[in-house]
């Protein structure tokens, strides 16, 4: 069975951290790129970082780059975002999704997300 499994939400104040774990099952993680993907409060979901599936070099959107670091252990099939100076307008629930694009053919998986909550 396929499984994505986020942790490490909560509630920080502004200028905080949290560190989000996505941990992965089911599935040959090396052959994945995985990203973060959020959705704010009653908003659309939105793109936050990659990391790569050959050279698995990270990018992040702008509106997190500097601040947010996303990792993998490769022996432990964790996926990390590290997030430091949260703002309020980083509130969202993060998900963390695998996909893969084999001859035109793409697999993907989505965990249930975990929930983010910067507030003054």
């Amino acid at each position: 069975e396929v499984q994505l499994v986020e942790s490490g939400g909560g509630l920080v104040q502004p200028g905080g951290s949290l560190r989000l774990s996505c941990a992965a099952s089911g599935f040959t993680f090396s052959s994945y790129a995985m990203f973060w993907v959020r959705q704010p409060p009653g908003k659309g979901l939105e793109w936050v970082s990659t990391i790569g599936l050959s050279s698995r070099s990270p990018n992040y959107a702008d509106s997190v780059k500097g601040r947010f670091t996303i990792s993998i252990d490769k022996n432990k099939n964790i996926l990390y975002l590290q997030m430091y100076s949260l703002k309020p307008e980083d509130t969202a629930a993060y998900y963390c999704h695998a996909d893969q694009n084999v001859e035109g053919r793409t697999t993907d998986y989505w965990g249930q997300g975990t929930q983010v909550t910067v507030y003054s």
